[in-house]
């Protein structure tokens, strides 16, 4: 006989359910109102739901800026209406009184928006949310002149703002948009400036301009300085058809009114005139010639299969130690076969042997930083990025405006100091004192 199995009797209580506390949500006539109406949209809403969102979008905005037109109107009628009880305007009609309703379709992200405007008798009424002359309302106009900065052509820009936000708009228009930021260029081209600045970089690009029936070459030339901390900002950019020692001094001149005391040491990249300049308004400047773009200048026209070896051969100039023994490379290299094949690339160091001269005086932690004009450069090769869509400019304006939209995109990361500079500072408080430390105070 099989053993009994013992089994546990069955447990007849019921388990216990979490029960789920449901919180009273506080709502608000205004958000019952909007439930609402947002139910009645899917309800009877007909096309896509971007399509229904948008129009719900357009309704609302509709109703809330008319009514928000209406109270500034009244506002407007209550601050100007005589208040003595002799004369009450609504009684005599020798106040100012509301005049009816003018249409107005504003450009919005969400489609045309046509608006009830209120008038008043005296034409006084200028309203605050939508101004007189605005023709958009929302995030439009700054798209353009996001899309703009950003080399974008106008055709383009009118391309991608009908097939976003189904609004067609002209060339002007887009013109008008972007001339906007002409008064923001103005301030930032007349701000002030540092005191000092240990290192100015000067560089310049090429653009085309339209000048009546003719075009003409311009060069847009863009100042670079590093502040006593590191940090790095754009002086300004300068246009010119020729550049010389009266232009320059013109930029030096313009720098020190903006409140530049003293240049340390200003590179170039063998732009004209520049040394007379620096002597004239800022003589203790020293004039550093760019020592890459030495190197690129006098092996441009040599064969691709000798500038490997040339580039080597020139080392020992600007690496050497000081002075002298730089002047012996240099005549250790005209004497090489490499220098009797091309004797033009001596005779453009010697050229410009004074502008090279004071990199030898300084040490390598200072060589590191005014070697080459590669900040500016970058900041060049940003702005040609830009402009490249932009073959010819029709005024001078619309170039300084679309370049000072690419300097504001291309220096927005400018926020630190190059890693190089921690180990120059010292090395600039030791050589130059009291012109150094003088501006750390």
């Amino acid at each position: 006989m099989e053993p009994l199995t013992r089994v546990s009797p069955m447990n007849t209580t019921k388990p216990k359910t979490k029960r789920t506390v449901r919180r009273k949500t506080d709502t608000s006539p205004l958000d019952e109102s909007i439930n609402q109406y947002v139910d009645s949209i899917l309800a009877n809403g007909q096309g896509s739901p971007q399509e229904v969102f948008s129009a719900a979008v357009r309704n609302f905005s509709k109703r809330l800026i008319e009514a928000m037109l209406q109270g500034e109107m009244q506002a407007h009628l209550n601050g100007i209406r005589p208040t003595t009880d002799e004369s009450p305007a609504e009684e005599e009609g020798a106040g100012n009184k509301r005049n009816g309703l003018t249409k107005k379709t504003l450009k919005t992200e969400f489609g045309p928006l046509t608006l009830d405007i209120p008038r008043d008798r005296n034409s006084s009424f200028d309203p605050v949310v939508v101004p007189k002359h605005c023709r958009s309302f929302g995030k439009i106009d700054e798209q353009i002149i996001t899309m703009y900065s950003r080399g974008m052509s106008t055709r383009d820009i009118q391309a991608f703002v009908e097939n976003l936000y189904g609004v067609n708009i002209s060339p002007d228009y887009v013109s008008a948009v972007t001339d906007r930021v002409l008064e923001e260029m103005h301030e930032w081209t007349s701000r002030s400036l540092e005191s000092v600045y240990p290192v100015a970089f000067f560089d310049a690009l090429r653009v085309k301009i339209r000048s009546g029936a003719a075009v003409k070459n311009m060069a847009v030339h863009l100042a670079v300085g590093v502040r006593v901390d590191g940090t790095r900002e754009v002086l300004g950019m300068w246009l010119a058809e020729n550049e010389g020692a009266a232009f320059w001094a013109g930029v030096f001149n313009e720098l020190k009114n903006r409140g530049v005391e003293d240049i340390l040491i200003a590179v170039t990249d063998g732009l004209k005139g520049m040394t007379e300049a620096l002597e004239t308004v800022f003589p203790q400047a020293l004039h550093q010639t760019c020592i890459v773009h030495l190197i690129r200048s006098s092996t441009a026209f040599i064969s691709h299969k000798d500038r490997a070896v040339v580039c080597k051969a020139l080392k020992p100039i600007y690496q050497a130690v000081d002075e002298r023994t730089a002047q012996q490379a240099l005549e250790a290299f005209e004497q090489s076969a490499m220098g009797r094949k091309y004797p033009a690339i001596a005779q453009a160091w010697r050229r410009v042997w004074a502008q090279v001269v004071p990199f030898f005086q300084f040490p390598p932690e200072i060589r590191a930083l005014i070697y080459t004009t590669n900040c500016i450069e970058g900041l060049n090769r940003g702005i040609r990025k830009v402009i490249k869509t932009r073959s010819l400019f029709p005024n001078e304006e619309a170039a300084q405006k679309l370049i000072y939209l690419a300097i504001k995109n291309s220096t927005a990361t400018w926020k630190r100091a190059s890693p190089k500079w921690s180990a120059a500072m010292p090395q600039f408080a030791l050589l130059f004192g009291e012109r150094f430390t003088g501006a750390l105070a």
